[in-house]
């Protein structure tokens, strides 16, 4: 049997995690002198509210290699081999925290840097939970997800280009003119890493822009897919859902969704929505 750990920024919730019985392993995230653990006294919601209430840009923290090797303990305690999946390593360092970890655990720990974030990552880690549910062991799985990750394509259309801005990502300049004008950036990960795909303006052609890059891209209904929205409210999203409701009608019939937490929400801000899928091309 195979054990499946993670990280907090793959957003997964308290509940889904002990349904699936998957272990977490929180990031922290600091607002100014104020630390919290996120998704135990942080939750989306929370995080959402102190960001548009704070004009401090707030920053994340990994996990202790001591953190990691307590949960790989944990899990090696009721499994005969553990894989963990982790955020991107251009984005933090907890994989390398993870990896430090697992050299105590003589081969029986397998740490994959999942080149994704949130939602990207979440999916990655439903398709590991699957994958260990029908029998393969740590080393196959490894192998097998350092192959699907390269698959993961996550698209995020932002509502404001504030907090890229705050974060030191475009100039103020850049910001003022993209607010006059009603731009709507589209982000994605390239080798792990944040980066600009596209951009429109106004909403609906965001959404536009938004539904032909998945198009082009394809999903592979097959696999775990995932929309995502940041924010207080899930109303661009679900709006969303609806318009571009061609694209999904003929393969599910519901569209899972997860609320996005710090890790993404610190640069794109609140009213963005996320799409996650394997890709088809």
């Amino acid at each position: 049997m195979t054990r499946i750990i993670t990280d907090s920024t793959a957003d997964f919730t308290r509940q889904e995690a002990s349904a699936l019985g998957l272990d977490i392993v929180p990031l922290r995230t600091r607002f100014g002198a104020e630390e919290y653990i996120d998704g135990v006294d942080l939750t989306p919601r929370q995080f959402y509210e102190k960001l548009i209430e704070s004009d401090v840009v707030p920053t994340t923290s990994q996990p202790s290699p001591a953190e990691f090797e307590a949960a790989m303990a944990g899990a090696l305690r009721e499994a005969d081999e553990a894989v963990v999946i982790t955020i991107s390593g251009e984005l933090s360092g907890t994989y390398q925290s993870a990896s430090i970890a697992a050299e105590g655990f003589g081969g029986r720990v397998r740490v994959v840097d999942s080149r994704s974030a949130s939602i990207g990552e979440q999916i990655l880690v439903r398709l590991a939970l699957r994958l260990a549910g029908a029998g393969m062991g740590a080393a196959e799985l490894e192998r097998q997800l350092l192959c699907e990750r390269e698959k993961i394509c996550v698209l995020a259309l932002l509502d404001t280009l504030e907090y890229l801005k705050r974060g030191g990502r475009i100039s103020a300049t850049v910001a003022f003119a993209g607010g006059v004008l009603a731009i709507k950036p589209v982000i994605t990960l390239v080798d792990g890493a944040v980066s600009m795909v596209g951009k429109a303006r106004g909403s609906k052609n965001g959404g536009n822009l938004l539904n032909q890059l998945v198009e082009k891209r394809g999903v592979d209904f097959s696999r775990p897919y995932m929309l995502g929205y940041t924010g207080l409210s899930d109303a661009p999203l679900m709006k969303y859902a609806m318009d571009s409701e061609r694209l999904w009608r003929d393969h599910t019939e519901e569209l899972p969704v997860s609320a996005i937490g710090s890790v993404i929400g610190t640069h794109g801000g609140p009213g963005a929505i996320a799409a996650a899928f394997f890709s088809l091309k």
